[in-house]
């Protein structure tokens, strides 16, 4: 059984998967970073310097100047702001993975092979006929 597992566990797909799921991690961090410090940013500065992480409607009342301020203060929040925050990070993911995967199907396509031509056009009945046919099976015509 242990034997049979080892064979399972080492077997290509699983060991690519698990190799993905690592980079992938990685690749999510770098995301996150790009979003939050970078995009997001510049974004707020467009609109007006806001910081959407700190959008939030406070539901239980009172005037909170920060989302920890009302969490401290025990008020649940409505976090408006670090959704559209995840958002525009799930839109940069989606739009680098289309952007990977399209450069990868560019590498990897395989040039389409022509079919190789085995017909030809009887110059006499113009119907299709393999192509070292010496009479025409259709009109018996005698082909060059």
């Amino acid at each position: 059984m242990l034997k049979e597992f080892k064979e399972f566990a080492m077997k290509g797909n699983i060991v690519d998967l698990a190799v993905g799921v690592i980079i992938g991690g990685a690749f999510g961090k770098i995301v996150t970073s790009l979003v939050n410090d970078i995009v997001m940013p510049l974004v707020g500065l467009l609109i007006g310097k806001v910081d959407f992480s700190n959008l939030f409607i406070a539901l239980g009342g009172g005037d909170f100047k920060t989302i920890q301020e009302a969490k401290d203060a025990g008020v649940a929040t409505l976090n408006y702001g670090l959704f559209v925050n995840n958002v525009i990070d799930f839109l940069i993911v989606a739009f680098s993975i289309f952007i990977v995967i399209k450069q990868i199907n560019k590498f990897t396509k395989k040039k389409e092979e022509k079919p190789v031509e085995n017909k030809k056009k009887c110059p006499h009945c113009y119907s299709e006929i393999h192509i070292n046919a010496t009479r025409c099976p259709n009109c018996t015509s005698e082909l060059n």
